[in-house]
């Protein structure tokens, strides 16, 4: 899932253009992107938003509320037959225990940031990633590049610590006009080794497609590096050293 685009589950037009916008997954929303008076009317409609989103072959999540409207969202998203949750203002690993479908659990509090490996080891969590907007408004801070760069990296190695998947960017998601620049901040984030980014609007959809796929020249050097591994344990590709754990990165550029 390289990129997994937010769609308000309330808005008919954007749900019925959704399958068309080439995302890996659609993340239907009913919290933040529903305004309170379209809520009750999101979650009745969730069912045929489910399968029309999902008719281009994306994995199909939706984020449910946090309040007293969760236990019949999370009702309505088994019967939608969706692929999984997004969880926001996860924290508590207890309190998973009621989603009964694959779990990306958003950490946006400087305190769930600090127990995310706990998060990351329930049963059912396949993702982390933090909600820059929400985490930065209780910290009282601007969600820049260098304020969400340590909060990003410690729920990054909290997911990749119990081999999870990460998604995110160290920059807002909210920051999707610029695309060089979010073409740059997701390249950064493939480097560090996360799997995909959520985006809000489908602008961004290519571009996290494309950063966080294999280049062509990525691919050229794991053939070469896989052509020349025979066996010895220590050889030079390209000039430079390889070993086991290089492999192992050509092993995973090729899918293998």
């Amino acid at each position: 899932m390289r990129s997994l685009l937010y769609i308000p589950a309330h808005n008919e037009r954007f749900v019925a253009k959704a399958r068309e916008r080439g995302a890996d997954a659609i993340i239907l929303d009913l919290e933040d992107g529903v305004p309170p008076e379209h809520k009750d009317a999101a979650r009745n409609a969730l069912a045929a938003a489910v399968r029309s989103v999902g008719l281009g072959g994306a994995k199909v999540l939706v984020r449910v509320n946090t309040d007293a409207r969760q236990a019949g969202d999370i009702a309505a998203v088994m019967a939608a037959g969706a692929f999984g949750f997004v969880v926001p203002k996860a924290h508590d690993p207890q309190a998973l225990d009621a989603f009964e479908l694959p779990i990306y659990a958003l950490i946006e509090t400087p305190g769930a940031v600090l127990d995310a490996r706990a998060v990351a080891r329930h049963p059912r969590v396949m993702a982390l990633g933090i909600g820059s907007e929400d985490l930065t408004a209780v910290l009282g801070a601007t969600p820049t590049q260098d304020v969400l760069r340590f909060p990003s990296l410690m729920v990054h190695y909290a997911a990749k610590a119990e081999g999870r998947l990460s998604f995110g960017l160290m920059q807002s998601i909210a920051d999707f006009a610029d695309v060089e620049a979010l073409r740059r901040a997701a390249l950064v984030a493939r480097s560090h080794g996360f799997d995909g980014a959520s985006c809000v609007h489908p602008s961004a959809v290519p571009v996290l497609n494309e950063a966080f796929a294999p280049s062509a020249e990525e691919i050229a050097w794991a053939r070469r590096v896989l052509a020349a591994d025979d066996g010895r344990g220590v050889f030079v590709v390209d000039g430079k050293m390889v070993d086991a754990p290089v492999v192992a990165r050509a092993r995973r550029v090729l899918g293998e």
